[in-house]
C-alpha cells in the first residue's frame, strides 16, 4: 500500500472559495469604481471626498480591503508553504507578512473611517 504524504499548501476548499470570491469582490469594487471616476467630467478632491462621505462607499471599500487582505494572506502563504522548506525561516516570513497585512489593514481602517 502506497502512503500519501501531503506537502505544501494544502488547505481545502474553504481558501479555494475564499481566493475566489475574494478576487471576485475586488473586480467588482474596481470595475465600479473606476466607471464611477470615468462618469464624472471632472473628479477633483472635493469630489474624491465627497464620494467616500457615502456609508455605502466606505463600506463596499471595507470589503474590498478585507478582500486584498485575505486574498494577499491565502496566496503568500500558499507560495511560503510550497517553497521555503525549512520551518523556523517559514515561520518568521509567515509571521512578517501577517504583521505588515494586519498593519496594512489598521492603517487603511483608519483612513477610512477618519
Amino acid at each position: 500500500m502506497v502512503k500519501r504524504v501531503v506537502v505544501g499548501a494544502h488547505y481545502g476548499l474553504k481558501d479555494w472559495v475564499i481566493q475566489r470570491v475574494s478576487a471576485v469582490v475586488m473586480a467588482l469594487y474596481t470595475i465600479g469604481f473606476s466607471l464611477t471616476v470615468l462618469i464624472n467630467d471632472k473628479f477633483s478632491y472635493q469630489d474624491l471626498h465627497q464620494l467616500f462621505s457615502n456609508r455605502f462607499v466606505k463600506i463596499t471599500t471595507l470589503l474590498f480591503i478585507v478582500s486584498l487582505l485575505l486574498h494577499a494572506w491565502i496566496g503568500v502563504r500558499d507560495i511560503f508553504m510550497d517553497y521555503i522548506k525549512p520551518t523556523s525561516l517559514r515561520f518568521f516570513l509567515q509571521v512578517s507578512v501577517i504583521i505588515a497585512l494586519s498593519g496594512y489593514g489598521i492603517w487603511a481602517l483608519l483612513i477610512l473611517w477618519s
